[in-house]
């Protein structure tokens, strides 16, 4: 079950990377073009990033949700919220990778 803990996490710190990198791009563009779409961009990786900090923030420092996750929640409970973590970390590399092209 560590497995999928450490997958999940190192996931969810990757989708904050890449949500930070992508948030300063679309920021950048908005200052510069001040249009809906680039705006749209921007709340939509602030929005995000919001949650997969929360995310590591209950996995990983939250006094009692961090033992709960580690101990408690089933095997198939970590595979699912590893492979959404994982999913999403795929889907916003291809979007850093679109957005540097």
């Amino acid at each position: 079950m560590v497995a999928w803990i450490d997958v999940a996490r190192l996931a969810a710190g990757l989708n904050v990377l890449l949500l930070c990198a992508l948030g300063y791009v679309w920021g950048r563009n908005y200052y510069q073009i001040r249009s809906k779409h680039t705006l749209g961009n921007l709340l939509f990786s602030l929005f995000l990033l919001a949650e997969n900090a929360l995310a590591l923030y209950f996995y990983l420092l939250h006094q009692d949700l961090s033992v709960w996750f580690s101990t408690a929640v089933p095997a198939i409970a970590w595979q699912a919220m590893m492979a959404l973590h994982v999913l999403e970390t795929f889907g916003l590399a291809f979007l850093a990778w679109v957005t540097w092209d």
